[in-house]
């Protein structure tokens, strides 16, 4: 039924931007034990899943679009697109959305404002800010990864103000000026 129901949301995409890539959603696998910090995440619908960790080895925790959504992006266009998460990032601490290597590579997606910035006093909805580089729209499915989510340390820096000559002079380029 769920296959058929996929077809159907499919065909229905299709019909609106004119092409579709159809993608294969995963369920939620369960995390791999942790020994950081503790993410405190809150499910804001029943329909949303609670990030989780590919492998043991993996970096990030995945993004998923919750239950019942589908969420077409043409080419060129960008969407901010819901988790259905709020998290709590510990102190002293960040979060990064990024996107997902494979459908960069495959279908043009991207986060873009990467990597996307949760501060630890942030309450709000976690949400990802997807753009389409690719050529074809792309359609995401319920219960697909949309993103990854890591957990960074924060280096808390003082500001010193300096008189523009006593700052370094060894080299005052930039953007490409170390290139032949």
């Amino acid at each position: 039924m769920e296959e058929t129901l996929e077809g159907h949301l499919c065909e229905f995409a299709q019909l609106l931007s004119g092409r579709c890539v159809r993608l294969e959603a995963r369920p939620p696998k369960p995390s791999a034990p942790d020994n950081g910090p503790t993410l405190k995440v809150a499910k804001l619908s029943q329909d949303a899943y609670l990030p989780t960790r590919a492998t043991a080895g993996s970096a990030g925790l995945d993004l998923y679009l919750p239950n019942g959504n589908l969420v077409v992006i043409g080419p060129g266009e960008r969407r901010l697109v819901s988790t259905g998460l709020q998290v709590i990032v510990p102190e002293g601490y960040e979060g990064q959305v990024r996107p997902r290597s494979g459908r960069a590579f495959k279908d043009g997606l991207t986060v873009l404002n990467s990597p996307g910035t949760i501060d630890s006093d942030y309450r709000g909805e976690l949400l990802v800010l997807l753009i389409n580089l690719g050529e074809q729209s792309v359609t995401l499915m319920s219960k697909e990864r949309i993103a990854q989510f890591v957990i960074a340390p924060v280096v808390k820096v003082r500001v010193e103000e300096i008189s523009g000559h006593d700052g370094p002079t060894t080299r005052a380029g930039g953007f490409g000026s170390t290139g032949s």
